[in-house]
């Protein structure tokens, strides 16, 4: 059994090619791509569990296929970037990436990484509502559709994963901590940043005016609540 299908795309042989080998050494099924249009072009032929995506590609560069991917596919996206700053993070989430991690890197770290992204949350009675309704809103967390104003949003995986997690949980405040390591994973905790560009995502895809939120709102000091009207 393959442990998931893995689309590397990055112009280094050497990265693709080492890549290749040690992910297959994991039980991974992988792919590579040497340019984001070659890339765009194999994620409409087949279908992968997770992509692997260097943010600076020549010609259409990462963020482009980032952006194009997120508009048909909720495939998970793991972001490289060469440059370990905020706003190399910020633009890599805000393309819709579910993560990034810095070249170079280790194997191990990017095992770790490649394991938070493709972790999805049990969906369970215990997990909360089935279904939520709020005015024009509606999401059905089975099929993990989102319907906003008569028409379907798409919501990257991470982002239902994330807002899942605080309608279960409503009307509490609930910590940085706690929703990084419930939704991404026990090595993450201190990654506010992440936090930041998935909630202005949520809101501005649920709130009807999300400047002004009123149902994912801020805890000052702690993390966010998820205001449940009665």
């Amino acid at each position: 059994m393959s442990a998931g299908r893995i689309l590397v795309v990055d112009d280094e042989p050497q990265i693709r090619r080492v890549m290749r080998m040690s992910l297959t050494g994991e039980g991974y099924e992988v792919e590579d791509a040497r340019s984001g249009d070659e890339a765009l072009e194999k994620l409409r032929g087949r279908r992968y569990d997770l992509m692997i995506l260097d943010m600076n590609l020549p010609g259409t560069g990462g963020l482009e296929v980032c952006r194009q991917a997120r508009e048909s596919s909720d495939l998970a996206i793991l972001m490289l970037t060469v440059r370990n700053t905020e706003q190399d993070k910020v633009q890599a989430l805000d393309a819709g990436a579910d993560d990034f991690i810095t070249k170079p890197f280790g194997m191990p770290e990017l095992l770790a990484r490649i394991r938070a992204a493709l972790r999805r949350m049990p969906l369970s009675p215990e997990a909360g509502p089935q279904r939520l309704k709020l005015e024009s809103v509606e999401v059905d967390f089975q099929s993990r559709k989102l319907i906003a104003h008569g028409k379907e949003v798409r919501l990257t995986p991470k982002e239902f994963d994330l807002l899942r997690y605080l309608v279960a949980h409503p009307n509490k405040a609930l910590s940085h901590r706690e929703l990084l390591q419930s939704v991404w994973g026990p090595d993450y905790g201190e990654q506010v940043e992440y936090l930041r560009v998935f909630i202005k995502q949520l809101r501005r895809k649920l709130e009807p005016q999300p400047d002004k939120p009123r149902y994912i709102l801020t805890e000052p000091w702690v993390g966010y609540r998820f205001h449940l009207p009665e």
